[in-house]
């Protein structure tokens, strides 16, 4: 690579610098580039994307964090688990007759008085978390060797004015540096200014070390230049831009309070740098479920049926040759929302298998939460208690008085598939938090609504949440889609699966999940008719009992026909619609399926 797709990699905020300093040579006005992009995002995707960058790019992340250079490109993947109020910072200021710019960085590399020109800008704040429920094969798979850029760096490279040891001799652990003081920067005189302490020395061997506590490894991003961006609440991204690490305390004396807050970081003072790192993002992108799979199968008829054959085969193993069972647990994991109509979810298909004992679920139970975990990219398992109802934190709430929203565990990003265990809940009184919680979950089962609490009002997030129940009988708690009896006839298999086999299963369910289905006006006013004929003749039928279409939709995909127009009028019946094959399985045990 040349030296400038080095410097990109190595030295992006010389870039930056460059691109801001050609910008003023060529007669743009600097006074006039706030919330603007003067080039620095072509430079970017043209090293990212034509030559070939993004493969040199480390991903940041626990494993490999120790090993990144601050002040050098990285990739971040995470879920939005909050947003802040826009920080507003020095974009650009005068320096002497030359104009310089503090874009993408937390401390200006130029000293700064408060007789220079400034120009005030300002930058969106994302909290970023990692993804909850992510499984390990997708780290695996994800994780970038081949770099060495993440743990080398060119001696010939110039960067940014400040010294190594400034990172190097930190010690987040200490108690000095742990203060939410030393947030406060590049203020003083009611402007900002390059006054810094070095923090007190305590030598990590020569490199930056960041201690920790847990492998919960959070993020703040900050972004740039996209007002129109529709970035919302438990999006997935994948953030590239500049990591950035500044431990420095900095005074700010004879100066003005509220001038300082409105331009400093208010926020670190609950992310101190040593706890949650910082990336000034340059590029990102939405991620969906298939991102995270290699490479989709192809779309034939024969390897679709071949791999479905296979998978099913697979299911009705570890299931103890419960065929049955196993179709629905294929139909269900074909299953997302596909459409809104009013307060239904199409496409959704919840399941609940009854039947378990504690000792059935220790066996069969655990096979099928380890098989879905080797197959989904994002699963959660739930083991629903009285005790557990009554204590935990489920939906998120807003805590306004550190301005942050407390995350809970049904905050999940799209296409998480959540496992709830019944089988160890016994009888008991839920207090007011159980009583509410257990609606939670009622209303993700019903609506794919989350109720967020925002203290002053509740706001309903929406949902795309596969859910599985397993019970003794039917949940009384978590009304799903569908209820299915679990008859194992043998015992469990456990044999091998091969990674090759894995990988095919993956991008079966992936692929077959994103492609679209076709519902033409002419069946659509046919399935309305249907549905209204239905309810005339037996008028006890309600929203919930019109769970048929899912099932239809989730088969066609499954089938990879993708025509919802031939199979509403080919199948008859609910049986032979939910087995997806037509040969009537599911038909024979109809009397059973709730």
């Amino acid at each position: 690579m040349g030296a400038l797709a080095v410097d990109c990699a190595n030295n992006p905020l010389g870039v930056v610098r460059s691109a801001f300093e050609d910008a003023v040579a060529r007669g743009r006005d600097p006074t006039t580039l706030g919330n603007t992009d003067w080039g620095v995002a072509d430079i970017f995707r043209r090293f990212l994307f034509e030559q070939d960058g993004l493969s040199k790019v480390p991903l940041l992340d626990t494993a490999n964090l120790h090993l990144v250079q601050p002040n050098s490109l990285v990739k971040f993947r995470g879920m939005v688990q909050d947003m802040f109020d826009n920080e507003f910072y020095v974009g650009a200021f005068k320096d002497g007759s030359t104009w310089r710019t503090n874009k993408f960085m937390d401390v200006s590399t130029f000293s700064m008085t408060s007789a220079s020109d400034m120009q005030i800008w300002d930058r969106r704040l994302l909290y970023c978390v990692p993804i909850p429920g992510q499984n390990t094969w997708v780290g695996e798979s994800s994780l970038r060797t081949d770099s060495p850029m993440c743990c080398t760096r060119d001696p010939s490279i110039q960067r940014e004015k400040r010294e190594r040891e400034s990172y190097c001799d930190f010690d987040p652990c200490h108690p000095e540096t742990s203060e939410i003081s030393r947030a406060k920067k590049l203020c003083e005189n009611g402007s900002c200014s390059q006054q810094q302490e070095q923090v007190k020395d305590t030598a990590v061997n020569g490199r930056m070390d960041l201690h920790l506590e847990t492998n919960f490894f959070p993020c703040l991003v900050k972004m740039y230049d996209e007002p129109n961006c529709d970035l919302k609440l438990n999006d997935v991204y994948e953030f590239i831009g500049i990591f950035t690490f500044n431990p420095e305390l900095v005074s700010y004396t004879n100066g003005n309070d509220d001038f300082a807050d409105d331009l400093c970081e208010n926020v670190s003072t609950q992310f101190p740098p040593s706890k949650v790192p910082r990336i000034h993002c340059i590029i990102s992108r939405k991620l969906m479920v298939q991102d995270f799979i290699s490479a989709p199968i192809e779309n034939t008829s024969n390897v679709i049926r071949n791999m479905r054959d296979s998978l099913l085969g697979y299911f009705t193993s570890i299931l103890g040759g419960d065929g049955l069972s196993a179709n629905f647990l294929l139909l269900h994991l074909m299953s997302q929302v596909h459409a809104r109509v009013e307060s239904v979810a199409v496409g959704k298909l919840s399941l609940n298998l009854t039947g378990f004992t504690k000792e059935s679920a220790d066996i069969f139970g655990n096979n099928l939460k380890s098989a879905i975990q080797n197959l989904l990219p994002f699963s959660q398992i739930m083991q629903l208690t009285v005790e557990y109802l009554n204590t935990a934190s489920l939906g998120p709430k807003k805590n306004y008085n550190i301005n942050r929203l407390m995350t809970g565990s049904l905050q999940l990003a799209r296409g998480t598939h959540l496992t709830i265990d019944e089988t160890g809940l016994l009888p008991g009184p839920l207090n007011a938090v159980g009583v509410n919680n257990a609606k939670l979950l009622k209303d993700l089962l019903e609506l794919q609504k989350v109720e967020y609490d925002f203290q002053y009002y509740k706001l309903e997030m929406e949902a795309d949440v596969q859910v599985l129940v397993i019970s003794a009988g039917k949940s009384n708690i978590v009304p799903a889609d569908l209820v299915i009896p679990f008859h194992p006839t043998e015992a469990a298999s456990c044999s091998n699966v091969t990674s090759t086999e894995l990988q095919a299963w993956r991008s079966y369910l992936t692929t077959m999940r994103s492609l679209p289905h076709a519902i033409d006006p002419a069946i659509q006013k046919t399935i309305e008719d249907d549905m209204v004929a239905a309810r005339q003749a037996e008028r006890t039928l309600g929203p919930d009992d019109f769970s048929r279409l899912g099932i239809v939709i989730v088969t066609v995909v499954d089938d990879g026909s993708l025509d919802v127009n031939k199979l509403w009028r080919t199948e008859s019946n609910f049986g032979t619609v939910a087995d997806g094959n037509g040969d009537g399985k599911a038909k024979k045990r109809k009397d059973t399926v709730d």
